[in-house]
């Protein structure tokens, strides 16, 4: 059936925006209204004439309102095949009335749960009537159209206006809707019971829900296909809710490397100035310093041939200097708590830099899981939100560190923690001299590190190298001492590591040889 005319609808909604004007567009082509509870009383304050559901099926709403729509005077004006004989005869028989048009939009409940409402006020805002509505109308979209969604009111009342009718085009884009409306209800409410309620950590049903699809140009590669969703149900606040002021869009590759960057920075919320620089979702230069422009040039010496073409992240308002310091390179995207009118001022003349305001950072120690889709399956692990004091750290070498050591090797291992295995990580003064990252053993790793190192001394003019008394952190153990001793020959004089290793005595001995202050943190950071 290719149109359906619309003679009788059933608006129950909780979010009323848009509801008077539909309802009065309905009325104007002489559709009956039929109507529950708080929306029948909207529409008669608009002055439209509202049938109770009361009234069509012959029981009133009772129990608090949780028994009003469950009945077949509803679903079987809803459920009804319409050219179906046996379908007719029994609407006949029991004077079902055929209802054309369901719009309906569900209890609050991830708006209760995010405010922080008691168990009972949850439970109460589980929606049941709705969803079984919703879905009866969908599945019988071939003679029932269901709009859950108040942004589609308009695209109704343009099909009515041309026809009076709807089209079996719009009714099916609809009924998916809708079925994707109630799953992500249903799995939204699952993963409550399952997380908050329950206090599991793995469930027997995982649910991944994602909402709102922003389209990208493409995925990693111009070949592949991508988009951006946002999580339904509880989240946290990142890249994907940040407010960018100017620049091209984001493309898939910006979304990742600037979370990469803004998990870091977050790591140093409330502290000193710092800047972050991120090339492929590897930091690439880190620094803090008294001023945000001393960050950015510490940040920068690291590695500025990463830099180019790079993600920046800072932790405190972007100032004007700072911005005009960056605008000197190419640079893909900056993200800032807030930006100061003088910075904007700076970054409109790059009109394609991607400027992001993000306001209040992630939490780098919140709760989580990661997902990661494999072949036949999904691996599954909470977030790597384990941290370390200074008093969890052990010394194991002759020597102790010195206190500035002490501040740079926890300072190495706080972006260690956000290198790709293996990872290691040279820092002094509160910036890095060096990061290895993503090789296939540590002794490599610890070599490109140096090596850069190297390379921006001589770009520099400086007489030596900054990994020359600096401090290393390495993400996992040293499995053998050749790390190490590549450490020690760049000139590091303190390590950072977590130890565990079968030769932990050896890796040891070899510090004490070269003289090296080691401290063992018992906890690794993996980042595949």
């Amino acid at each position: 059936m290719s149109e359906v005319a619309i003679k009788r609808a059933l608006l129950s909604v909780s979010d009323k925006s848009g509801l008077v004007d539909l309802g009065k567009a309905l009325a104007a082509r002489g559709v009956e209204l039929v109507s529950t509870g708080g929306t029948a009383k909207a529409l008669r304050e608009a002055g439209l004439d509202v049938r109770d559901v009361s009234d069509l099926t012959g029981f009133p709403e009772m129990m608090d309102g949780r028994v009003k729509t469950l009945h077949p005077m509803v679903h079987g004006g809803l459920l009804a095949v319409r050219d179906n004989p046996e379908h007719a005869a029994a609407m006949d028989e029991h004077a079902i009335g055929a209802i054309d048009l369901v719009v309906v939009n569900l209890y609050p409940f991830e708006a209760t749960v995010m405010r922080g409402a008691e168990r009972d006020e949850i439970i109460e805002n589980i929606d049941i009537g709705g969803p079984s509505m919703v879905r009866s109308a969908a599945k019988n979209h071939q003679f029932v159209t269901i709009v859950t969604d108040p942004a589609d009111y308009g695209t109704l009342v343009a099909e009515l206006e041309a026809s009076g009718a709807t089209t079996l085009e719009f009714r099916r884009k609809c009924a998916a809707k809708a079925f994707a409306a109630t799953a992500a209800y249903d799995s939204m409410i699952s993963q409550w019971f399952a997380f908050a309620d329950q206090q599991q950590l793995f469930p027997d049903f995982l649910a991944v829900n994602g909402k709102a699809p922003v389209e990208l140009r493409y995925g990693e590669n111009p070949h592949q296909k991508a988009a951006l969703y946002t999580p339904t149900g509880p989240h946290g606040r990142g890249i994907a809710q940040a407010e960018q002021l100017q620049g091209k869009e984001l493309s898939y590759n910006n979304y990742n490397d600037a979370d990469a960057a803004l998990e870091l920075c977050a790591e140093f919320a409330g502290g000193e100035p710092a800047v972050v620089i991120v090339k492929h979702a590897n930091p690439c230069g880190v620094a803090q310093a008294p001023s945000l422009l001393e960050a950015w040039n510490e940040a920068l010496a690291c590695d500025s041939v990463s830099a180019f073409g790079g993600i920046v992240a800072v932790n405190t308002e972007l100032d004007g200097p700072t911005a005009e310091a960056i605008c000197e390179i190419f640079t893909e995207v900056v993200i800032a708590p807030s930006v100061s009118e003088e910075a904007k001022a700076a970054f409109a003349k790059k009109k394609n830099l991607r400027l992001l305001v993000t306001g209040d950072r992630p939490d780098p120690r919140r709760g989580g899981l990661l997902v990661k889709p494999i072949t036949g399956g999904l691996l599954v692990q909470t977030r790597d939100n384990g941290a370390i004091t200074e008093a969890d750290l052990k010394v194991v070498t002759q020597r102790a560190p010195t206190e500035q050591e002490l501040k740079d090797c926890l300072f190495a291992w706080t972006v260690a923690r956000h290198v790709k295995s293996n990872a290691i990580v040279y820092a002094k003064d509160g910036a890095t001299a060096g990061i290895g990252a993503g090789q296939m053993n540590r002794r490599d790793s610890s070599r490109i590190a140096a090596m850069k190192a190297a390379e921006a001394a001589e770009k520099y003019g400086w007489d030596q190298s900054r990994t020359v008394g600096s401090a290393v952190a390495s993400d996992a153990f040293f499995p053998f001492a050749d790390g190490l001793l590549a450490a020690a020959e760049a000139g590091a004089t303190a390590i950072i590591q977590p130890g565990g290793s079968i030769r932990d005595e050896e890796v040891i001995a070899a510090a004490d040889e070269q003289g090296l202050a080691m401290v063992f943190t018992g906890m690794r950071h993996f980042r595949h």
